[in-house]
């Protein structure tokens, strides 16, 4: 489970407040990539929040509301990038631009970032990567509630928008229904043309 100690290490160093940054979205054949910051108060304590891959929806929204209620004491801040800008740019920049965003976004600024996966190309403050830093430090794991919570949000509105696809099921991630109805309907707008199984399974090079 997630704890505070990556967070306790920095204070000790005179980092005063400390980010947790996380994505959700960067895998998907369709829609955004979602990016959340989050500082949360030294005092959190919790004894479920993970990773958001390794909880269900239920308590992943459950999460995201403590984590996002005014009374909670925790900044946060998330940004989305759209799929024509990851086509643009590519979906590693576009990751990028989303977790720099978030940060630039959050209420107060942090002295100091901690990023879940790899370093982050540009990124607008000091800060420290941390491979698999969800399941290691609560800050990255709440930014991944954030992030996923709100991503899920919008593609369930995609779902209502462009229900042949069954993006309330999948999200967008490349299942077998997925890969069937765009076979069958061929891509939608919110599809990620830039993305090989997109344009493969459109008959495209």
């Amino acid at each position: 489970m997630p704890d505070f100690l990556i967070e306790e290490e920095l204070i000790k160093k005179g980092h005063e407040y400390i980010a947790g940054i996380d994505e959700a979205g960067r895998g998907p054949l369709a829609g955004p990539v979602v990016a959340a910051a989050v500082i949360l108060p030294r005092v959190y304590a919790s004894d479920v929040l993970n990773d958001s891959k390794k909880i269900s929806p239920k308590l992943r929204e459950k999460l995201y509301e403590e984590l996002t209620n005014p009374l909670s004491g925790v900044v946060w801040s998330f940004s989305v990038i759209n799929h024509e800008i990851i086509d643009e740019i590519n979906i590693l920049n576009a990751t990028y631009r989303a977790m720099s965003e978030s940060a630039l976004s959050l209420e107060r600024e942090p002295s100091f970032s901690i990023i879940d996966g790899k370093p982050v190309k540009g990124f607008p403050y000091p800060y420290q990567s941390v491979i698999k830093g969800d399941e290691k430090c609560l800050s990255i794991a709440a930014a991944s509630i954030i992030a996923k919570v709100e991503r899920d949000r919008l593609m369930l509105k995609y779902a209502e928008e462009y229900p042949q696809y069954g993006f309330d099921r999948h999200k967008g991630y490349g299942t077998k229904l997925h890969l069937d109805a765009l076979k069958e309907f061929g891509a939608c707008p919110i599809h990620r043309q830039s993305f090989a199984p997109v344009r493969k399974a459109q008959g495209l090079s």
